[in-house]
């Protein structure tokens, strides 16, 4: 069940990095601003797919 809810998780910040990225190559886009914006969008991209690789540790107490 923690598996679940990890790969969720991972799921929700990648979708969300993915809007932010959309968010400002569209509306934002040819600014200083927006190209904040898409790398902001784009680290969230890749955290998330990182974080779906993580091994995670479970502890049995």
């Amino acid at each position: 069940m923690a598996k679940s809810k990890s790969t969720t998780t991972s799921w929700i910040v990648t979708g969300l990095g993915a809007a932010v990225t959309g968010i400002g190559a569209t509306v934002l886009g040819g600014t200083a601003l927006g190209a904040g914006v898409v790398g902001f969008g784009l680290a969230h991209i890749t955290l998330g797919v990182l974080d779906m690789y993580r091994p995670t540790i479970r502890k049995n107490s």
